[in-house]
């Protein structure tokens, strides 16, 4: 049997939130990706984890769209293993992960895969140099025949789906330029998929070693993946464990950290942190209440994460050049800890490169 705590505290060591000091090469995450969502994304991510993100150059590291299609930081030298990783099992993992815009595909007998590659070959036609979204996105529009296309209200124009769009991007070889807004697609320099990734870069795998103990039926969620998919490539060298009386894995290397995860201090995790991505969401807020705070429709909080417990919530109010952070606590906190939340406040300002105006520690 293993109890909550010893879960939180295992991953929390596991994504190494218990240290001051790391750099690119040693950080946990970076192998099943980091999500750079929002001003306190990827770089924030990383900086918890204490690597230097003050000098972080295209040089070191690359923004790809990859798991759920959302923009993911990844060592630049690990690209190619990257590649092969995130890309769907199977035909029917793929028709998964681009949602809606299988029906047409399959009513005009397009396999999925058959559909990404062929989009993948449009968009790295047309991405000869550094081209901004949405002029790739126009001539893919002249080029595709319907069942890849769509109307969209919003843009009162028809382009294709979204979804295959950013999954097709990393099959094409393109990267996401750091910064840009809209975002700018250019090639991989030298880029090469790998024929299939080593272990460290294995998704099931990763989500093993990052958050577990966990569930075929977590990791599939995560990924967008069938459940059958991921059942069928589970991990033989796996330890069960029983969590709120649900049978769990464990890779079986981990056991003795499992057992041994004690505090690991006061962090500000960012929205899209890699511990908030679990999907036992009742296991980090077991209040449904709470849960709905931390995840809502629109407009995510960050968490306060203190000895690898989430303790409450906080939003970033900034004005002009001054920030406030408004902490909305799950529970009386000591002094030492609002002393520690300050301190978490005070370096998220210097990473924002502002001036803390204060912190807003709701009673």
């Amino acid at each position: 049997m293993v109890d909550r705590r010893q879960v939180m505290n295992f991953r929390a060591r596991a994504q190494q939130l218990d240290r001051d000091a790391g750099t690119l090469a040693d950080t946990a995450i970076l192998d099943i990706g980091v999500q750079n969502t929002g001003p306190d994304g990827a770089r924030w991510a990383l900086a918890l984890r204490g690597v230097d993100v003050t000098a972080l150059s295209d040089a070191e590291v690359v923004l790809l769209w990859t798991v759920r299609g959302a923009p993911h930081l990844y060592r630049r030298a690990d690209v190619g293993q990257v590649a092969a990783a995130v890309q769907p099992f199977s035909d029917a993992d793929a028709g998964k992960r681009i949602y809606d815009a299988s029906r047409p595909l399959k009513a005009a007998g397009i396999g999925n895969l058959a559909a990404l590659d062929e989009i993948a070959a449009r968009m790295r036609a047309i991405v000869t140099t550094p081209t901004v979204k949405g002029d790739v996105s126009g001539p893919l529009a002249t080029v595709l025949p319907e069942p890849y296309l769509r109307f969209c209200r919003a843009c009162d124009a028809t382009h294709l789906y979204e979804m295959p769009f950013r999954l097709a991007a990393v099959r094409a070889g393109l990267e996401l330029r750091l910064d840009t807004s809209p975002p700018i697609l250019e090639r991989i320099t030298g880029f090469t998929k790998a024929a299939a990734p080593a272990d460290r870069f294995d998704l099931i795998r990763a989500y093993l070693r990052l958050l577990g103990p966990t569930t075929p039926k977590h990791v599939a969620d995560y990924l967008d993946a069938p459940v059958k998919e991921v059942k069928a490539r589970w991990p033989d060298d796996v330890i069960e464990v029983t969590v709120d009386g649900e049978v769990r894995s464990l890779l079986a290397a981990d056991e003795e950290a499992l057992g041994s995860a004690d505090g690991t201090g006061t962090r500000l995790l960012g929205p899209y942190d890699l511990f908030l991505q679990a999907k036992d969401r009742a296991t980090l807020a077991p209040d449904a209440a709470r849960a709905k705070e931390l995840w809502p429709v629109l407009g995510r909080p960050g968490a306060v994460l203190v000895d690898g417990d989430v303790v409450g919530s906080w939003r970033p109010r900034k004005a002009g050049r001054r920030l406030t952070v408004a902490v909305q606590p799950w529970q009386s906190l000591s002094v030492a800890t609002r002393k520690a939340i300050t301190a978490q406040a005070e370096l998220l300002a210097a990473h924002r490169a502002v001036s803390l105006a204060g912190v807003d520690l709701a009673s």
